[in-house]
């Protein structure tokens, strides 16, 4: 019987331990830290063996395969060992797709996929698609293979998910953009994470599509060398040479083989030019999966947000308070402050990726006058921006940020959390830091 090991027993290592079970492999999760009560729950009413707080060499150098979870990286010890075994190592999204025939739309980027994804999920659901949410959002896909299968799953992959995928194949794949992210995990070789981010096209043929932001200058220098098979769906603001998906005269156009979409550009639900690429992006998707004009018209025009992605919480005094815990990267951030138009005070900080705060520069000086560093060491913050803005200070604890912010803030003011960095240092997640952030301002 072949062993299967799962490194990490979060929503993806779990998933894909019942889904190795269903299979009938000996199966073995292991966990260096501690396993939530529900995975627990969903292991043990398999009968699948785990371990917490350890990994047991004994238990996993013997296994035929592992699958790992994205957030292990390739420098974790017990990964090197089972390198040098040359033990194959997958994601739990490669394993799954495996097992089912069903349309896979995936969608990756270093900016917008969450919004992207929820976004194309929305539309398929409206209009009566059997659609199922994997990857970064949703249960994970293996699990919804072994127990709740789907016709077609929209699916939000990080770089590190597509890290470990090697025959798994993108009917539609959406590729929104590359800037610099992650490159603590890509050895600070941004070549590597862009690689990482094209696997997204792997194994595509002519009659897969390939939809991506026509105007990077990454995206463009990597198909120009790469000559992707998939019949190409470039997206972009303006009408340019073999673009799929742009605006003109106030309405956004959508081509594809199954005839041509318009819709005028303020009725989307969704606002600012980053999420203009975000509805073109999906609008793309649904028309090549046949969804009616009407269905699609209706679907851009009442999707509501993502939670944490610049989601308003109130208005205090006269000024308001918005949420982008999701910003953890400092192009995020850029686009968040490109999108605002009243006066901010900005909150940042958390851990550093290796960020370069020179992007969003021009930005802060243009319209921020006071910042918040919210950190435990906010050393590097001080040293770049220091002498830029008029007004700056440091806080350990977002009841301290949120106090401070509303000092500094003035009535037609924004205060936005938009940290451009992981929140590890004093939260559990960017939901925490997002959740923690919206209960402070509603005790103002």
């Amino acid at each position: 019987m072949k062993r299967i090991v799962i490194l990490g027993a979060g929503e993806s290592g779990a998933g894909a331990a019942v889904l190795a079970k269903a299979k009938g492999f000996d199966v073995f999760v292991s966990d260096f830290s501690s396993v939530k009560p529900k995975y627990k729950d969903m292991l043990d009413a398999r009968g699948i063996r785990w371990e917490e707080g350890r990994h047991t060499e004994a238990d996993i150098l013997n296994a035929d395969e592992i699958i790992k979870s994205p957030g292990i990286p390739d420098k974790a010890p017990i990964i090197k060992k089972l390198k040098e075994k040359g033990t194959p190592i997958i994601s739990e999204i490669e394993f799954a797709g495996r097992y089912t025939d069903a349309k896979m739309i995936c969608i990756t980027g270093s900016n917008g996929k969450t919004t992207t994804t929820m976004l194309t999920y929305h539309i398929l659901r409206q209009a009566g698609v059997d659609a199922g949410l994997a990857g970064n959002v949703g249960n994970s896909l293996a699990l919804q293979v072994a127990e709740d299968p789907h016709a077609v799953y929209v699916i939000e992959l990080s770089s590190f998910q597509l890290d470990n995928m090697y025959d798994f194949k993108a009917d539609i794949a959406i590729l929104l953009n590359i800037t610099p992210d992650h490159l603590d995990r890509y050895n600070y070789e941004m070549q590597n994470y862009v690689d990482a981010k094209f696997r997204i096209i792997r194994n595509q043929t002519a009659e897969d599509a390939f939809i991506f932001w026509n105007d990077d200058p990454i995206i463009a220098r990597e198909i120009a060398k790469r000559h992707p098979q998939a019949t190409l769906y470039p997206f972009a603001e303006t009408h340019e040479a073999g673009v799929k998906g742009y605006t003109e005269d106030k309405k956004i156009i959508i081509e594809t083989s199954n005839g041509t979409f318009t819709m005028e550009q303020d009725l989307l639900a969704l606002s600012g030019t980053h999420n203009l690429y975000n509805s073109l992006a999906s609008g793309i998707a649904s028309k090549l999966v046949d969804i009616h004009d009407e269905n699609l018209r209706a679907s851009l025009s009442d999707f509501t947000g993502v939670e944490h992605r610049l989601e308003k919480v109130a208005r205090v005094r006269g000024v308001d308070y918005i949420n982008d815990s999701k910003a953890t990267n400092v192009n995020s951030c850029w686009y968040a402050l490109q999108s605002m138009t009243t006066p901010l005070v900005l909150i940042l900080g958390g851990t550093d990726k290796g960020n370069d705060y020179s992007e969003i520069e021009e930005l802060v000086k243009k319209k921020v006058h006071a910042l918040v560093f919210l950190g435990v060491d906010n050393a590097k913050l001080h040293g770049f921006f220091d002498g830029k803005v008029p007004a700056i200070e440091d806080a350990r604890s977002m009841e301290e940020a949120v106090s401070k912010a509303y000092k500094l803030a003035e009535k037609g003011d924004t205060v936005l959390l938009s940290p451009c960095c992981a929140s590890f240092d004093l939260f559990k997640s960017y939901e925490d830091r997002g959740d923690q952030f919206k209960a402070c301002v509603r005790n103002l």
